[in-house]
């Protein structure tokens, strides 16, 4: 058998793995799973903006607030039920998915994106099982900073982090300019939505689309800054992304527009996981 009919074999397998009944019913629930940490963390960023500090503003202080809570567990549990599915999804999406988008270059950045969000989704489940066994806790920006730290420790290290940096703002622009555009409707099969929920989801999806769009410039930033000054602890993800623009002037009312943003994101995705395309 040569390679090209093994790799032939291989993607028609995790086309009818992706298109079966099961994995769809998974992927569905683990992106409503996504939704809601998304909701929790515009709360959390609700708190930074009223002066409490609480816990970390981002994905992993989001599973630290449920883990509060006093059916914290058990709902842990479910969400690494729920997120394990997503990332799992994501992948399948990334290896046989879009195939109604025509352009080729376009499906393959999208399934790009879908790849490295079933990485970050695995890691957030693997969060969430250590925080449900007691074996950890979320670290805020240490593991950025960590990471930052390792790159500019090599040759080349600084403008390897300035690039860093930029792609993650580029990424960022992408996102603002997905929802602005409305380029999230060409994935949702909109006949599966409630009769007249249409505008609303558009808008939903524009503003969460725009709101984490900012929060990826700001943390492209960040690394931009670590790299020019050459220093790690200038890094960071969510949490520190959101506290920098609060710090700024008028920052307590970005933040909050950025938190409904966030909020918007979460509920659209609820309505994503209902009309998604697979």
């Amino acid at each position: 058998m040569t390679s090209g009919a093994a790799t032939n074999r291989t993607a028609d397998r995790a086309s009818r793995v992706r298109g079966s009944t099961a994995a769809q019913a998974a992927g569905r629930i683990g992106m409503v799973c996504w939704g809601l940490v998304h909701l929790i963390v515009a709360y959390l960023a609700v708190r930074v903006a009223s002066g409490d500090g609480g816990k970390e503003a981002d994905q992993k202080g989001a599973l630290q607030e449920i883990g509060s809570t006093p059916a914290g567990q058990v709902v842990l549990w479910v969400l690494v039920a729920g997120l394990t599915a997503f990332g799992i999804w994501q992948f399948l999406m990334a290896a046989t998915g879009y195939t109604w988008v025509l352009r080729s270059g376009r499906r393959t950045r999208k399934r790009i994106g879908s790849a490295a969000r079933g990485v970050v989704v695995l890691a957030l489940a693997y969060t969430a099982i250590r925080l449900a066994t007691g074996s950890g806790s979320a670290s805020g920006n240490q593991p950025q900073q960590e990471f930052t730290a390792r790159l500019l420790a090599l040759p080349a290290g600084q403008a390897l982090v300035a690039v860093a940096g930029a792609v993650v703002i580029g990424a960022g622009i992408g996102a603002a300019v997905k929802g602005v555009r409305r380029g999230f409707l060409t994935d949702l099969d909109t006949v599966h939505l409630p009769s007249g929920t249409r505008k609303w989801v558009e808008w939903l999806g524009f503003a969460g689309y725009a709101a984490k769009g900012a929060v990826y410039v700001i943390i492209g930033g960040l690394l931009g800054y670590a790299a020019l000054r050459s220093d790690a602890g200038q890094a960071g993800g969510v949490d520190k992304a959101l506290r920098t623009l609060a710090a700024q002037p008028y920052g307590v009312v970005l933040l909050v527009v950025v938190a409904a943003g966030l909020a918007a994101f979460g509920i659209y995705c609820f309505a994503a996981a209902r009309a998604h395309k697979s």
